[in-house]
């Protein structure tokens, strides 16, 4: 069975971020979703959320905030990969 990065799961978010843009401070991310939240299920819908890595937060469209997750808060020590990698962010 193929890992579907889609699910909102740590995991997925590890592995979308390997790939993901990363934009004026935050990644954006894709997950299925019911009711504008991300969701651990395949769902008809998919929707852009956007990681915040300077404070761990992951926000929706409207930019609330959906997930607050210490792992992914670089004040609490998590290396951003554009920046593990030294690979630099398109302007």
């Amino acid at each position: 069975m193929t890992n579907d990065v889609l699910l909102f799961k740590d995991e997925n978010i590890f592995e979308q971020l390997k790939t993901a843009p990363f934009t004026l401070g935050y990644y954006t991310l894709k997950f299925y979703t019911e009711n504008g939240k991300p969701v651990n299920k395949v769902t008809e819908t998919i929707s852009e959320f956007y990681l915040y890595p300077s404070g761990g937060t992951l926000r929706d469209k409207d930019f609330n905030i959906v997930f607050y997750d210490s792992r992914f808060d670089t004040y609490r020590g998590f290396k951003p990969p554009h920046l593990e990698e030294g690979i630099s962010s398109p302007q």
